[in-house]
């Protein structure tokens, strides 16, 4: 229990990092789920920000008295529970509350009050697979909401996924219980369709919402059609050779990341994760300078493998917050791997034709100087931010981006088609020229020698006639 307040005590400090970061007009609502057995418990920080801490101070305070009653702060209390929908496997669960404090109305007024509820929810009996749904609606029109999942105490409890929307205010968990013997209980955790499959989902989402990842794969692929003339990216290659360049990179990468992944997620290797997110940044900046000139040209697999390396480490830390055991997380490492792998092909696919088609065109170098800049100002903000601890707004921009990357991936598609029908227009159109001309020449000769055939003999009878004629004796 004791390590369990700790745990808990850590987690708070980090989100009240994160609290300070936040604007002033946002009320902050930070929620740490714990799931045992029989009941799930909760705590709930609000921090109302200066901007809003009047208002919110009015809803708890009825009697506009300037003082928060217990009267007042219990019904406040009930009132955010009632803002809450808490379900397990679908059916809805009644929370119940246990403890509320408030802070002095001089500390939220200055934004530095915390208001702390505690309340705990019975869990009905069920399968190994239960998922737990947490709604959070309370003053949504200011509020910013964080979610987040202890690991459980009782290991026949394992965190096999977690999903939110973007503002959290949805939160899904997805877990499995049991109460059997190791053995069989990997088994059951490895046909388990929730296991599993939250776990494949994982690796999914975790690809596609890192954008540091996939910023660093695209821009090493941004030469890959290309070939090097001189020191500069100036030839084409053919499309059979972009597309087995691109299949290196992409395999290089999986193979390096894979290997680590394995490693951290088993134990056997340990890296804090500051310097691993540093490098993953200094990934970004290397990839996205070569694209602008050929730093490594034809060596692009093995620095996809080698920086995959560490891209796996962080992989490895997403994975190992889940509390799985070591045999379980080697199912675990599969699942979440081949999600990885999944999206990271359907990231490639969605954009590798408009590169090829594109590159074919003279528009193809203002692609590639473009998205090598954005990489590079991405990479030097992460390293700056990560390294030298400047906050800047370099996430904003890239989630901004990112959040609209299946309309861009659609828009470059589009775009490669058309300047691709541009170049090729020409070609076409002297290519349907030429007979016309050919004809009309055929045809302009056939006249001409129509009407010099009745001159020449014209001519001939001519001069036959002046043979022919007699000529007249002069005396």
């Amino acid at each position: 229990m004791k390590a369990r307040l700790i745990a808990v005590g850590a987690i708070l400090l980090c989100l009240g990092g994160i609290a300070s970061a936040h604007r002033l007009d946002e009320y902050l609502q930070a929620t740490i789920l714990s799931v045992e057995k029989d009941r799930v418990q909760a705590s709930i920080r609000l921090i109302p920000g200066v901007a809003v801490s009047s208002s919110v101070i009015a809803s708890i305070d009825s009697d506009g008295d300037g003082v928060i009653s217990e009267t007042e702060q219990r019904a406040y209390a009930e009132q955010v529970l009632g803002d809450l929908s808490l379900t397990i496997d679908g059916s809805r669960l009644s929370p119940k509350l246990v403890s509320v404090s408030f802070p002095q109305i001089e500390q939220m007024k200055e934004g530095l009050g915390e208001i702390h509820i505690d309340f705990t929810a019975d869990l009905p009996r069920g399968g190994p697979n239960r998922r737990l749904v947490l709604e959070n609606h309370h003053q949504k029109q200011n509020a910013a909401y964080l979610v987040n999942c202890l690991v459980p105490s009782d290991q026949d409890i394992q965190i096999v996924g977690q999903t939110r929307n973007q503002t959290q205010s949805f939160y899904q968990l997805d877990y499995v219980q049991a109460g059997v013997p190791a053995g069989p209980k990997l088994l059951n955790w490895w046909t388990s369709t929730v296991g599993f499959a939250s776990l494949f989902r994982l690796g999914m989402r975790h690809i596609a919402e890192g954008t540091d990842h996939l910023l660093f794969l695209l821009a090493l692929l941004l030469p890959a059609p290309l070939i090097v003339v001189g020191s500069r990216w100036a030839g084409v290659a053919d499309v059979r050779r972009s597309l087995v360049k691109v299949l290196r990179i992409v395999t290089a990468f999986t193979i390096g990341h894979s290997i680590t992944l394995a490693l951290a997620a088993l134990g056997f290797v340990h890296v804090p994760s500051r310097p691993i997110e540093v490098l993953i940044a200094v990934s970004i900046l290397v990839s996205a300078v070569h694209a602008l000139r050929p730093l490594f040209p034809g060596k692009e697999a093995g620095i996809a493998a080698f920086f995959g390396l560490i891209h796996g480490l962080a992989f490895a830390a997403t994975l190992s917050e889940l509390g799985l055991g070591r045999w379980e997380g080697v199912a675990g490492i599969l699942a979440f791997n081949l999600g990885i792998e999944t999206m990271q092909l359907i990231v490639v696919a969605a954009t590798l034709p408009s590169l090829v088609l594109m590159s074919r065109t003279s528009a193809y170098p203002v692609l590639r100087i473009g998205g090598a800049l954005f990489a590079g100002f991405a990479a030097v903000g992460w390293i700056a931010e990560r390294f030298l601890g400047l906050h800047n707004s370099v996430d904003v921009v890239v989630n901004s981006v990112a959040h609209q990357a299946a309309w861009i991936a659609g828009m470059l598609f589009l775009m490669s088609l058309w300047c691709w029908w541009l170049r090729n227009v020409p070609d076409r159109q002297a290519a349907s020229t030429s007979p016309s001309i050919e004809i009309a020449r055929t045809r302009a000769l056939e006249r001409l020698a129509d009407l010099e055939e009745p001159l020449v003999v014209a001519g001939v009878a001519e001069a036959s006639a002046d043979v022919e004629r007699p000529q007249r004796c002069l005396c």
